[in-house]
């Protein structure tokens, strides 16, 4: 049984702040899955050295080959099992990254391509790691025994025995987590020619620079680029080459810097050797100054340790997926204007600019979330005109006023458009209004909690139905959804009596 594709879990961070923007991000296109169920190891081997010789002959042409040119070849790199290969593959090969797809599924569509693209630069960088995709719905009984239960899902066989994937889904990402988990977590360079290629090829770096490849503090970079997951490490003993990598490096017996392609563009490490300092030091600024969020890199970015201190993220808005979550935090699903808004995750609230995203209203709004002097934001309805309704409809807005401070009894029912028995609940109350409609001292109200919040108004189930006595509000008393009209008469009527002893019969 295929799960359907997970909603992202929003983890935001201590003092996160994210930009909701228009402008376009570009995500990878859909991929074509090949049906290749009777080719075999031989069969791809053969199709590779066909590709080598055609190359070598048309090398001197220099014709360039189109990008469908060159994702059919890379896809035909990577060998599709079946019932009859899984077992071959997998057991004759130490290192197999296998992933499991199905044709119909999107983000398999979007991940195949990338599979492919990693494919090809691990061939090039002649790998041990073999790659191979399954069609788990075709073949699933093959599928089952890899461990593939939803979709896409990537494992590596290390001799047999699968490790689930953890690294990113670009083609860069995948083939440095392919490379690390194989036994090369670190890309050595001798010269400054070696340097100049590598720059070429990586637009994120760690470099090492040291003496000698021993010793205590060499053994630790190691360990971090062995427990990295992302990020590709490159070392050196030539000064010459660590400069061109990171220019300007003051010390010629051991450093280590980030090299990101950005106006932040080189970090240099300060602190301590040790593996868990370094990969902390990853954490807090592997990502840009502004980070877009895409499908492939979400979770990355949600489960990001960093804290105290502002992370700045960029969704575009005509990307549902991503960007509804998040405006539907603010009541804002139909927006197509730019909207800049922020979370604390420590003390759980949200904030949004109410005015004009110009660059000194944000830079004011930022400066506001980190002193802690911005107003939270909770969303509200516009205030409805309840002069003759027997029933209160109550807002963000008025909450205060109409719960919080009102002198009076009130029964507030609590509901969302989604919920199943909330109808129900709802027909109930309005009897219970018509019944008690002579009470001066008890009103009935509801809210919409989907669409209206309220610090003090902290609700998980629905339909809620509470109870507000005339006196003291802080701690209103929850009546029963499941209990019958006469048993709701009876609870309402039970607790006006501890406020005015004058009340209406039970129904």
């Amino acid at each position: 049984m295929n799960p359907p594709k997970p909603t992202s879990r929003f983890i935001f961070l201590t003092l996160t702040l994210l930009f909701l923007t228009l402008f376009i991000s570009l995500v990878p296109s859909g991929a074509t899955t090949l049906d290749n169920d009777e080719v075999d190891l031989e069969g791809i081997e053969e199709l590779i050295a066909l590709d080598e010789q055609a190359a070598e002959e048309e090398g001197s042409q220099h014709v360039r080959p189109s990008e469908a040119e060159v994702l059919s070849k890379a896809q035909r790199i990577v060998i599709e099992l079946n019932i009859d290969n899984t077992e071959k593959v997998i057991d004759e090969n130490e290192f197999v990254l296998v992933l499991g797809y199905a044709p119909w599924c999107v983000r398999s569509a979007e991940l195949m391509p990338q599979f492919a693209e990693a494919a090809t630069a691990l061939r090039d960088l002649k790998s041990g790691v073999v790659m191979a995709k399954i069609d788990a719905e075709r073949h699933p009984k093959a599928a089952q025994n890899l461990g593939i239960k939803g979709f896409p899902t990537l494992l590596l066989f290390v001799n047999g025995s699968s490790q689930a994937y953890s690294g990113g889904f670009t083609s860069k990402e995948i083939m440095i987590w392919a490379r690390k988990k194989s036994g090369e977590p670190v890309v050595r360079t001798s010269s400054v020619t070696d340097a100049n290629e590598f720059l070429k090829k990586h637009s994120i770096f760690v470099v090492g620079l040291f003496d000698k490849f021993e010793g205590s503090e060499y053994e630790e970079f190691v360990k971090a680029a062995t427990s990295d997951n992302e990020i590709q490490f490159v070392e050196t003993s030539s000064i010459d080459a660590a400069d061109v990598l990171f220019p300007n490096i003051k010390t010629s017996n051991c450093f280590v810097g980030l090299v990101k392609s950005e106006p932040e563009r080189y970090t240099a490490f300060e602190g301590i050797f040790k593996a868990e300092n370094l990969l902390q030091f990853l954490d807090y600024n592997k990502f840009s100054l502004v980070t877009t969020v895409t499908d492939l890199n979400s979770v990355r970015v949600y489960s990001s340790p960093i804290k105290r201190q502002i992370m700045f993220l960029h969704v575009d808005i005509r990307e549902e997926n991503l960007a509804k979550p998040f405006l539907t935090l603010f009541g804002l699903e139909e927006s197509e204007d730019a909207v800049v808004a922020a979370f604390d995750n420590k003390i759980n609230l949200k904030y949004l600019l109410e005015s004009d995203p110009t660059p000194s209203k944000i830079e004011e709004f930022s400066l506001g979330l980190l002193h802690g002097t911005l107003v939270p934001f909770y969303k509200s309805q516009p205030i409805p005109d309840n002069k003759e309704a027997s029933i209160k409809t109550i807002v963000g807005k008025t909450f205060d006023d109409l719960i919080l401070g009102s002198p009076k009894n009130i029964l507030l029912e609590v509901h969302t458009p989604w919920c199943i028995n909330c109808e129900t609940t709802s027909k109930q109350v309005e009897k219970l209004a018509k019944h008690f409609k002579g009470l001066d001292n008890l009103i009935f109200a509801r809210i919409d909690a989907s669409a209206n919040e309220h610090p003090k108004l902290q609700v998980d189930d629905y339909p809620t139905l509470l109870f507000y006595p005339s006196g003291d509000k802080s701690d209103p008393i929850k009546l029963s959804t499941k209990s019958s009209l006469k048993e709701l008469a009876a609870s309402i009527n039970k607790n006006l009596k501890k406020q005015d002893p004058i009340t209406k019969d039970e129904l």
